[in-house]
């Protein structure tokens, strides 16, 4: 049995009432969506509001973009994804500083921030998703242990906004983690920045 006990840091204030931060204060693992189902929930979501997200990904590797477009007739609501795995396609491809990665790491909110941003500027999509950490097993340091991973979102007019999370498990378990989490954020953000 996986310790699924989490920890998160709120970074980036959403521009409306009801943030992510709020949403996952007390969050501490949840299995009762699988990741498909969880899509597919993103899916109705986003066809309803009538808008596109795009992806952007490290530590998961593409993991969130083949788990949404496992969904027939995903085109409709999946504009496009891209794995950034090294720093400089983090540059080239979502427009990330070489400042900031060079102060604060791949591994940071300001990484995943920009990481938002780029994506939103090269894709279509209103609505986006970042994620960046260390799934281990190496990689890890006394301030990001492996299983920290930071993951951002953005929405129509709001700013990104970046959480923390500290994912128990293997390498497998702590990116399921994190994809899960990506996407219930998702969700929630939809349907919150939709009442504005």
């Amino acid at each position: 049995m996986l310790n699924r006990q989490l920890i998160f840091t709120p970074l980036i204030k959403f521009n409306f009432m009801h943030t992510l931060s709020h949403y996952f204060a007390n969050y501490t693992g949840d299995n009762s969506h699988t990741l498909p189902e969880l899509a597919q929930q993103v899916a109705q979501s986003l066809i309803q509001h009538k808008w596109l997200l795009a992806t952007a990904e490290s530590c998961t590797g593409g993991g969130l973009a083949y788990t949404l477009t496992e969904i027939a007739g995903s085109s409709q609501w999946f504009d496009c994804a891209v794995v950034s795995y090294s720093n400089q396609a983090k540059q080239r491809l979502l427009n990330v500083k070489a400042e900031t990665l060079q102060q604060f790491g791949a591994v940071s909110t300001e990484t995943v921030s920009e990481m938002v941003n780029g994506i939103l500027h090269n894709s279509r999509a209103q609505v986006a998703v970042a994620l960046s950490g260390i799934a281990g097993p190496t990689g890890g340091s006394a301030t990001k242990p492996v299983g920290t991973v930071f993951i951002g979102w953005g929405f129509p007019q709001t700013t990104p906004e970046v959480l923390r999370f500290q994912f128990q498990g293997d390498r497998a378990a702590v990116r399921q983690q994190a994809m899960q989490v990506a996407l219930q954020g998702v969700l929630h953000g939809v349907n919150e920045s939709a009442k504005i």
